[in-house]
């Protein structure tokens, strides 16, 4: 539907704050690299929406996935706060799945997790060398 024919009951709620609301992850495939992600973190991959493949992290923000095969993909970190009740199924989920998860964001400590601020953490690589995190308490901050 064009955007001159959607009425108020077809749109979202406008935000009260700043807030992040989605972000293209760039892939050689995308359904492939959601599929990863979504497995390990326990969640669902969307319905593709245009050229993109959603994983909805249950917290308003998506991850849209992107195809782009003609350049190289640059690798981001992508860090994800976690419930410490489902951290350690997540490390049993990358053992399953063959990745190695290290403790630092250098991935010079192999097979081991760090206990920042009081939490646990891990980082890994996804398919198209994304630096992934998962951690249980968020970095305090000056």
């Amino acid at each position: 539907m064009p955007d001159d024919q959607l009425t108020a009951r077809d749109c979202a709620p406008a935000a009260s704050t700043v807030q992040l609301d989605h972000t293209a992850v760039y892939a050689t495939d995308r359904h492939r690299s959601a599929g990863f992600l979504a497995e390990i973190l326990g969640l669902e991959v969307g319905v593709p929406f245009g050229p993109f493949v959603p994983v909805d992290l249950g917290n308003g923000v998506t991850l849209d996935y992107y195809e782009k095969r003609d350049e190289p993909i640059q690798s981001q970190h992508y860090a994800f706060l976690v419930p410490e009740t489902r951290f350690d199924v997540m490390i049993a989920r990358l053992e399953a799945a063959g990745v190695t998860y290290f403790a630092d964001p250098r991935h010079t400590r192999p097979g081991r997790v760090n206990d920042l601020f009081g939490g646990r953490g891990a980082y890994f690589t996804d398919p198209d060398g994304h630096n992934m995190e998962i951690l249980t308490r968020t970095y305090v901050r000056p």
